[in-house]
């Protein structure tokens, strides 16, 4: 093979071709639309759409909520998370291996941090809407977004699989699959 190898992202520009305008990005100041089933928005600043993250290890989202609004319990595979609110009241939380719960309520300014691969959750326990920003120790953080995954699955996991690992029988794995869509 005639490739160089990038261990740690993708190849650099050449330098005489590197401008400011690639150290900079503006994808997080628009409030995103929440009207979803989770009545949330996440907006990334990672390595794919901001460059200039490139090499860095760094990554950014923002994430928007809708009054009651549920970043649903999701796993980071590759980072670690310190998230910031910035408007609003949110329940912030994760789960160890020892499946022990670690949650606070935030407010404006204050902060948490979420240890990479556990799952946790953010939940807009305010009265309005809420905003946090959230940093990882990573480029390309990943997300395996629990609900999902288990119940919206391509091609579905079993329901066998299903109704065992919950305790449940099928016609609730059909209303939350179909709560969730496809």
């Amino acid at each position: 093979m005639n490739a160089s190898i990038f261990v740690n992202g993708f190849p650099c520009k050449p330098l005489p071709e590197v401008k400011s305008d690639d150290f900079f990005f503006d994808g997080l100041s628009q409030e995103g639309n929440t009207t979803n089933v989770f009545g949330t928005n996440v907006t990334s600043a990672d390595v794919l759409v901001f460059p200039g993250l490139n090499t860095l290890g760094l990554s950014v989202n923002r994430v928007d909520f809708a009054p009651g609004g549920l970043n649903p319990p999701h796993i980071h595979p590759r980072a670690s998370e310190t998230s910031v609110v910035i408007k609003g009241k949110l329940l912030v939380g994760f789960v160890t291996a020892g499946n022990v719960l670690h949650s606070k309520v935030l407010k404006a300014g204050e902060m948490f941090v979420i240890p990479r691969g556990l799952v946790h959750f953010q939940l807009n326990v305010g009265k309005g809407k809420a905003l946090f920003l959230a940093a990882f120790n990573s480029q390309e953080l990943g997300i395996v977004i629990l609900p999902t995954t288990l119940f919206v699955s391509t091609p579905p996991i079993p329901n066998a699989v299903l109704t065992k690992a919950f305790q449940i029988d099928e016609k609730v794995i059909s209303a939350i699959r179909s709560k969730l869509g496809s």
